[in-house]
């Protein structure tokens, strides 16, 4: 079932007017609808809130949105050349997992706007 991009848009206001609510932080809805990696790192939060908060309200709303954008599975990326990969140094040891919830935190607080 293909959702229209008004009712992923309104799922996305619920998560936003949920998490503002919640834990005081802006989201941007449209970019929620249109970009997969900022709607995962959303959802991520939201699900993160939901168990250190007890929140059950936020965690449906997340499992709505996430069904609705058809985020549950990635696109897997290209994967590089063994050969060209970098040897990780002391300073990327230091920075969080790509795929953690700090990680994605981190890549948006600030570019909002």
């Amino acid at each position: 079932m293909d959702m229209q991009d008004s009712d992923k848009m309104a799922l996305a206001a619920q998560m936003h007017v949920l998490l503002r609510r919640i834990t005081g932080r802006v989201t941007d809805t449209e970019w929620m609808v249109r970009n997969p990696e900022y709607a995962r790192a959303m959802v991520a939060l939201a699900r993160q809130t939901a168990v250190t908060d007890r929140r059950p309200e936020l965690q449906d709303c997340a499992d709505r949105l996430e069904q609705a954008l058809a985020l549950a599975q990635p696109p897997a990326p290209a994967a590089p050349p063994a050969a060209a990969a970098p040897a990780p140094s002391a300073a990327s040891s230091k920075a969080p997992a790509p795929g953690s919830i700090v990680g994605a935190a981190a890549r948006y607080i600030g570019r909002l706007r």
